[in-house]
């Protein structure tokens, strides 16, 4: 295996380890900002137990995505080193503004949060969440501004052998970013919202404080169900603007190998990479392909075999990656739309209450193989176009980032242990009684 494979490997498993706590604190600051502002209407005590039972579990999922996020931006200047050069200009300001502008000001805030219960008013320690809620989108939006970048680079010239940002608006407003930032900040709200529901679902199930877990549960099914609305909806949007700029990546998340007008959606297909066609071709939609990449049945969608080989994305990991991502994408919507056809009888609801609790894992491979349509899709461009991935990589020997793979792995299993045992124990304690919360 030679070094653009394992530091690409090496690059995977930092980014996805770390995409499991970021979407969940991320959502979770906003669940328990909309929870903590009807505490301070109310004044009802019983919820701020509630509030302090989830926070407990949004620090440790913070603390985690913390840690990992710094381990990422470091592999850009160890592993990463000719892209950094190449692109520092463009992608170097955005994640410096992440930093400056957003993370800082999160990092003080969740401290006044933690800290600050019964020593600041109640009005200012709600206000710290809803900042902290605020300025963890506020990341998000500069990283995948970033992404979208390389994506779909914009607002840029080449001067001296290297990219220079000319148009910092247009690479923060352009629509590749806005779909990209609104379709993944909604699915990490419907990871939080699904978190949510399944502790609920357990607390609820073994009849432990049952009205405040009923009431988390109304609030992450509302939640969960807009956000999940939200990002099968902007699929659609973010499809046509794929198709327009990275017609190769549309072609392997389909499979579609012949360049064709009217081309249809199959429902159920097996590709074969090596041969060039699919072995099963099932259920077949006419038009439906064209119409989802260009609003027309009789638009020409263009087939891998009209890319270059070595131009074109791995067809089976985006195809198999992209049709569990859409199947999951309509199972969450549905899902807690039939909870909210129960509302008012969801603590008696138990079937479904095990239904949501054993789909806790969903969400969280949803995210992961979303990730994985984006990055892999983008193949062999590290910025599409314009930089190849092979040509991005440090001049470093194979041996070293194979030994630095295997201590990433290790220390990463380390930490995610670590991290389930933490948040296991918090459920499984679930809410002190009264006596043991006011020690």
């Amino acid at each position: 295996m030679d070094v653009v494979m394992l530091s690409r490997l090496q690059f995977a498993a930092a980014t996805m380890f770390h995409f499991i706590f970021v979407p969940l604190s991320m959502g979770l600051a906003v669940l328990i900002a909309i929870m903590e502002t009807r505490y301070v209407r109310t004044g009802d005590q019983n919820l701020k137990r509630l509030i302090k039972f989830w926070g407990k579990i949004f620090i440790a999922t913070f603390v985690v995505g913390v840690v990992t996020g710094l381990t990422l931006e470091f592999q850009f200047g160890t592993n990463w080193s000719r892209y950094s050069a190449f692109v520092g200009d463009v992608f170097g300001s955005l994640l410096a503004i992440e930093v400056l502008a957003t993370f800082f000001l999160e990092s003080t805030f969740i401290a006044v949060w933690i800290f600050g219960w019964d020593r600041v008013s109640p009005r200012v320690h709600l206000a710290a969440i809803w900042l902290v809620a605020i300025a963890a989108v506020n990341s998000a939006f500069w990283i995948l501004t970033a992404n979208a970048w390389m994506q779909n680079p914009v607002g840029y010239v080449i001067r001296n052998g290297r990219a220079e940002l000319v148009d910092f608006l247009h690479v923060i407003f352009q629509w590749f970013a806005i779909l990209e930032v609104i379709h993944t900040v909604a699915a990490a709200f419907v990871v939080a919202g699904f978190f949510v529901l399944a502790v609920s679902a357990y607390q609820i199930l073994r009849r432990h404080h049952v009205e405040l877990f009923t009431y988390a549960f109304k609030v992450a099914l509302v939640f969960t169900f807009i956000n999940a609305v939200i990002v099968a909806a902007e699929g659609d949007f973010h499809a046509k603007i794929v198709a327009a700029k990275q017609p190769a990546k549309l072609a392997a998340m389909e499979a579609q190998w012949e360049t064709e007008s009217w081309a249809p959606m199959v429902l159920f297909q097996i590709p074969d990479v090596e041969n060039e066609r699919n072995i099963v071709n099932l259920v077949r939609i006419p038009g439906a392909l064209s119409i989802l990449a260009y609003y027309y049945p009789s638009a020409v969608v263009k087939g891998l075999k009209d890319f270059p080989p070595e131009d074109r994305p791995p067809v089976a990991l985006t195809f198999y990656s992209f049709r569990l991502m859409v199947l999951l994408g309509f199972y969450f919507p549905i899902l807690t739309f039939f909870g909210l056809l129960r509302w008012r009888r969801i603590a008696e609801s138990r079937r479904y209450l095990k239904v949501v609790l054993y789909s806790l894992p969903l969400p969280f491979i949803a995210v992961q193989v979303g990730w994985i349509v984006t990055e892999v899709g983008r193949q062999p461009w590290i910025v599409y176009n314009l930089v190849r991935t092979r040509d991005a990589v440090s001049p470093i020997a194979a041996s070293q980032v194979a030994v630095s793979l295997v201590a990433f792995v290790l220390v990463y299993s380390l930490a995610g242990l670590i991290a389930a045992f933490v948040i296991t124990r918090f459920v499984r304690r679930g809410i002190p009684d009264q006596s043991e919360s006011h020690h």
